[in-house]
């Protein structure tokens, strides 16, 4: 009998449409991902009757359980542009909102201070996304059914007739959705794994690694498996198969490419090491109800976007001005995009972020200043947006 390779595993992710409830998958459901750690324990209860001994005599069955997880995945090449990028519904159940996609369109005119108008009316919303070039971008304000103003301006202004790429855009809301997490591995017989009613509590996106990565972090209704599967866990009458396996069809970027900008008015930074953006819905499972033994549903708390960065320090303009900011406590925006090709392009647009005060770091050859817990800010379900391109 041989081992179970650890590299032999395969991953698929789905949007519930009832809480705890698995959806039925394809092999378009498939997401590359690195590591799925979940760990499912029984609710820790002391027993105090006497006993006459100094034995445990052990819990009863149907306590409560507890299940959380943690998924790792890279950033890949979103293929098919017509349908949302495959781990899509991750960000959507993370974020809250329905996917704004924008199939493109033509430039008419634009100019280099990022106001970009279209040969037909673009439909786009602040916050969506255009990408031209190998860039992404996200609309700051409308200025009419056929004009955007970007919150930055392209490096290289698009001339007629260019193109604006697809678009898929994940903003907050104040409601939460939840994903079933599908673990397969081979052979068929080992044991196969679901996590049902999955919440994502917390996303960290990384920058400047070997390979861009996405993380996800959670607490789930239910961990099933194939082993002990009864019917009517997660909704299902048997354990499901796994889909028919396709070949490999994605690529993954590498960590060092892409683009940053910084300030009230932005400014592109090439001094950038090192960027943590966290992403925290602060979630609690109504799971202490009387009369239940699992999860019944999500319950969201106060949202919670930080970032923390380090740059080298430059004697200009745009660099002092970050800590003049910070002193002030003024909200700049921040953007940074990763990727830097169609089809492989990845974007953060944080509307307002105020930031600390930054540690110098003269522990290196070079000055480099430490923002750390910069917290996002905004009105109403706005600190935040994601897009693919």
């Amino acid at each position: 009998m041989a081992y179970i390779l650890s590299n032999d595993n395969r991953f698929y992710v789905a949007l519930e449409q009832s809480y705890g409830n698995a959806p039925v998958i394809g092999d378009g459901n498939r997401i590359p991902a690195v590591s799925l750690t979940a760990k499912q324990k029984t609710e820790t209860v002391h027993r105090k009757d006497k006993t006459g001994s100094r034995t445990f005599a052990g819990n009863p069955a149907g306590l409560r359980k507890e299940t959380t997880f943690d998924l790792r995945t890279y950033m890949t090449n979103w293929a098919d542009q017509t349908n949302e990028p495959a781990y899509g519904p991750l960000f959507q159940a993370c974020l809250g909102a329905n996917p704004m996609l924008s199939a493109g369109g033509a430039v008419a005119s634009a100019t280099n201070a990022g106001r970009v108008t279209f040969a037909a009316p673009h439909g786009l919303a602040p916050g969506q996304a255009v990408t031209n070039a190998g860039e992404l971008r996200f609309v700051s304000a409308i200025v009419d059914d056929h004009t955007v103003q970007l919150n930055a301006p392209l490096t290289a202004v698009p001339s007629a007739n260019s193109p604006i790429g697809p678009t898929a855009v994940y903003a907050p809301a104040r409601n939460l959705k939840s994903v079933t997490l599908f673990d397969y591995w081979s052979p068929g017989t080992s044991v196969q794994r679901i996590l049902s009613g999955a919440a994502l509590d917390k996303l960290t996106v990384k920058v400047n690694g070997d390979f861009h990565e996405f993380s996800f972090a959670g607490m789930a209704r239910d961990l099933v498996d194939s082993a002990s599967f009864e019917s009517g866990q997660a909704g299902l009458s048997a354990f499901p198969p796994e889909p028919a396996v396709g070949p490999i069809n994605y690529s993954i970027i590498p960590g060092h490419l892409g683009q940053v900008w910084l300030g009230s008015t932005s400014n592109r930074f090439f001094t950038l090491t090192k960027a943590d953006i966290t992403f925290a819905n602060n979630i609690d499972l109504r799971a202490k109800e009387f009369g239940a033994n699992l999860p019944s549903a999500i319950s969201p708390g106060l949202r919670t976007v930080t970032l923390d960065f380090n740059l080298y320090q430059q004697d200009d303009v745009a660099t002092r001005s970050l800590y003049q900011a910070a002193r002030q406590k003024s909200p700049i925006s921040v953007m940074i995009q990763l990727g830097q090709q169609q089809g492989q392009l990845f974007g953060i647009y944080m509307t307002g972020v105020v930031l600390e005060v930054p540690e110098f770091d003269d522990t290196d050859k070079r000055q480099q200043w430490q923002f750390q817990s910069c917290r996002a800010q905004g009105g109403i379900d706005d600190e935040i947006f994601v897009a693919f391109g």
